[in-house]
């Protein structure tokens, strides 16, 4: 097939889906064929499994592969791949082949693992319980209306707090521009299937919000990555991928982003909507940390007046996730069209829901909360970069706000790797290639600080460091000799344990490779 090059400053995962796309472009492995399974690769080039796991998992997401149960990985049929530009079959447009269904399982497979790290939400004693609580049992004791649907923007009342809340930061609306959704997630589809189509050049933050870059893959869009810094953005290559690429729209997250931690600046947003004037776009701002951010700052909408930028909110980080109440607020216009797709896929969104949060909202202890949380996250921050600075990792941003830190050591050359050693000790780690527009590897990785509180993280860590980043198979500890995926599975007689790698099959064997794998829980 190909030889790897151990010795080479190239990750040992990025030279196996290189080599194998290689062989898949030039036709040498053909629609259908058979390759080897993840312990005969790993055997035959002397590599550990979870080598092997990362590099088959990405080329199934890129489209290259598919994993049948029980069977193994097989090349997928060449017009999945030769389709790439225009798009997957089935799907309207292109620019991605990408297996939906496999990323979907993959966000809630891993919830076994007890230390989430990498994870994208806040432990629940972290969240409103009590506010929750309180507005549940009022809302048990009023009368509800349980013969209909309820408004199709959503919850009168709850909008119009929203509108009182986005005066609070200078956004002047009225309760008919806001659109409730299912959290954040519906917002942003709905902005997506609204302004984007196959085919369109499509700025993002890269690296950027996964469950997004996944989503606008599947809609066909050509993404464009803006490189992020700690202060905001690249602004001298973001003006250049304009030029280059003409972009309808850029979807950015200028505040406590998701996975860098890091809030742009004041002159980096002015600097944004010019260009978007100047060169006629549209920007769509996920502002979800909002309230995780202890520091009253002007937004994108606040300096645009819903011009030409939608803003998208959640109550999902602060309340709960559970109650998948999100929002969008956009021009009048524009926030009609969207309803209207909000009530062709579903209707309306969940009245109750949306009036246990209002209540939530409106009991007297919400700020109260806010505060506190505020608090506990920037203590969660100091703790959590000293911790990993000792360490030896270099540290993008330090925030001491919001839910992430976004790091790298020169030790741990693939997060990928480093991530599925982690499983192996219970540990969920936010491998960085999933936030990036290329899915290239990368050796950043996200941690969540507010699950960073173990020591054993650090233990595991330090082992690591000491271990110079070498599978765990490769340096003689737990890896190939004693993971779940080798030892667990009945052998290669029907190739059953690695059927599974993807996590396709759910049995214990090379199942098991997936289903500790940590890319699970990362939105």
């Amino acid at each position: 097939m190909f030889t790897l090059q151990p010795q080479s400053s190239i990750p040992l995962v990025t030279q196996i889906v290189d080599g194998l796309r290689r062989l898949i472009d030039d036709g040498s492995l053909r629609a259908g064929t058979k390759v080897p399974s993840i312990r005969q690769f790993a055997h035959a080039h002397e590599v550990s499994v979870f080598t092997v796991v990362e590099a088959y998992d990405r080329l199934v997401a890129l489209g290259y592969l598919v994993s049948r149960p029980h069977s193994g990985f097989f090349v997928r049929k060449r017009a999945a791949v030769e389709n790439r530009e225009s798009g997957p079959p089935g799907v309207p447009g292109g620019g991605y082949s990408f297996d939906s269904a496999w990323y979907l399982r993959k966000i809630f497979e891993n919830r076994h693992l007890s230390m989430k790290a990498g994870c994208g939400w806040l432990p629940h004693e972290w969240l409103f319980e009590d506010g929750v609580r309180r507005s549940l049992r009022a809302l048990a004791a009023d009368s509800i209306d349980l013969g209909g649907y309820g408004d199709p923007k959503g919850f009168p009342p709850l909008r119009e707090f929203i509108r009182d809340a986005m005066a609070e930061q200078e956004i002047a609306i009225v309760p008919e521009q806001v659109l409730l959704t299912q959290g954040s997630s519906q917002a942003l589809d709905l902005a997506a299937r609204r302004l984007v189509r196959a085919g369109d050049a499509v700025l993002v933050d890269d690296p950027g919000y996964a469950n997004l870059l996944f989503s606008l893959r599947f809609a066909g869009a050509k993404l464009v990555g803006v490189p992020r810094t700690p202060h905001g953005y690249d602004l001298p290559t973001l003006e250049k991928l304009i030029i280059e690429h003409r972009p309808k729209i850029f979807f950015t997250q200028p505040r406590l982003q998701s996975p860098t931690g890091s809030t742009a600046q004041l002159a980096h947003l002015h600097r944004v909507l010019q260009l978007a004037e100047k060169h006629d776009f549209l920007v769509v701002e996920n502002d979800i940390y909002v309230d995780l951010d202890p520091e009253p700052r002007p937004s994108l909408a606040s300096l645009d007046q819903l011009s030409r930028v939608l803003y998208v909110g959640s109550y999902s980080k602060t309340i709960s996730p559970n109650l998948r109440v999100g929002y969008l607020v956009a021009h009048p216009d524009l926030i009609e069209d969207l309803a209207q797709l909000k009530m062709i896929s579903g209707l309306t969104s969940s009245e109750f829901s949306e009036r246990l949060v209002y209540g939530a909202l409106t009991e007297g202890r919400w700020r109260k909360h806010l505060k506190a949380l505020r608090d506990r996250l920037a203590e969660a921050h100091q703790r959590v970069a000293g911790r990993l600075a000792r360490l030896g990792f270099e540290i993008f941003s330090e925030p001491k706000a919001g839910m992430f830190l976004w790091a790298r050591h020169p030790q741990l050359p693939d997060a990928g790797m480093l991530s599925n050693q982690a499983a192996g000790s219970d540990i969920m780690l936010g491998p960085g290639h999933l936030f990036t527009a290329a899915m290239q590897s990368t050796a950043w990785i996200r941690f969540n600080v507010a699950f960073c509180g173990e020591e054993r993280l650090f233990d595991f860590l330090a082992e690591r460091v000491r271990a110079g980043g070498r599978d765990s198979g490769d340096s003689g500890d737990s890896g190939d000799s004693g993971d779940s995926g080798d030892s667990g599975d009945s052998g290669d007689s029907g190739d059953s344990g690695d059927s599974g790698d993807s996590g396709d099959s759910g049995d214990s064997g090379d199942s098991g490779d997936s289903g500790d794998r940590p890319e699970g829980e990362l939105l």
